[in-house]
C-alpha cells in the first residue's frame, strides 16, 4: 500500500507543535512529515518487516549497552530535522553529547536533532527509491552514517556524507560501523526470517 500524502494550506501552515499534537491525536497512525511540511500517513508494517527493524534495533541496543556512549532509539521515535521533516527512523543512535545539548522541553517532543546514526529497514510496503531519497535527506540533515537494508532483494546501500553510495550484497554478511559507531557489527542475517 501507498502512503497518503496530505499536502494543502492548513498541514503546510501547521507549526511543530500542532504537528506533535496531530500526531498524538492520530496515535494509531504511522506518520512523517517531510521538508515541504506535506504529512505522510503510511500503512503499518508486515509482521516479516517488523521482525528485521527488531533485529537491527536489538543489535544496536545491545553494542550501545555496552559501549555506553549514546542513546539507541526505534521506529515509534519521531524527530525533528533541520529542514522542518519529522521522521522516524526503525533504529538510530544519538551520541550522548547531542542528546545532553537538548532542553527537557525538546526530549518531550519530536527531539530537534538528527540522529548521527540511521538503521532503516524496508518493508514490502516502502518504495525503495523513496527510501533511497529519504537516507540522502538523513545525510543532508546532519546523519554521519545511515544504512538503508532491503532484506527481500538481499541488498544493502551505507550512506556517508561526501562518500559514494556503498553497496553490500547478500544477508550472509555482517556490516561494520564507523566513525561515532566504530565497533557496531550488523549480522544481516539475523533480520530475515
Amino acid at each position: 500500500m501507498d502512503a497518503i500524502i496530505l499536502k494543502d494550506r492548513v498541514t503546510g501552515s501547521m507549526t511543530d507543535e500542532e504537528f506533535l499534537w496531530f500526531c498524538q491525536e492520530n496515535k494509531d497512525l504511522r506518520i512523517e512529515r517531510n521538508s515541504n511540511l506535506e504529512i505522510i500517513i503510511m500503512s503499518p508494517v508486515t509482521t516479516r518487516s517488523n521482525y528485521g527493524s527488531g533485529a537491527a534495533f536489538a543489535q544496536l541496543y545491545l553494542w550501545n549497552s555496552q559501549q555506553g556512549k549514546g542513546l539507541v532509539f526505534d521506529s515509534s521515535t519521531g524527530f525533528t530535522l533541520p529542514d522542518r521533516s519529522v521522521f522516524s527512523p526503525d533504529a538510530c543512535w544519538v551520541s550522548t553529547s547531542g542528546w545532553n545539548a537538548l532542553s527537557d522541553e525538546d526530549k518531550d517532543r519530536f527531539a530537534p536533532i538528527c540522529p548521527e546514526f540511521i538503521i532503516e529497514v524496508r518493508s514490502k510496503s516502502d518504495s525503495l527509491e523513496d527510501l533511497q531519497n529519504k537516507m540522502h535527506v538523513w545525510i543532508k540533515n546532519g546523519a554521519q552514517s545511515a544504512w538503508l537494508i532491503d532484506t527481500r532483494e538481499k541488498v544493502s546501500y551505507l550512506y556517508h556524507p561526501e562518500k559514494e553510495i556503498r553497496i553490500v550484497k547478500g544477508l550472509d554478511k555482517k556490516l561494520i560501523g564507523e566513525g561515532l559507531v566504530t565497533g557496531f557489527e550488523l549480522d544481516l542475517s539475523l533480520l530475515s526470517i
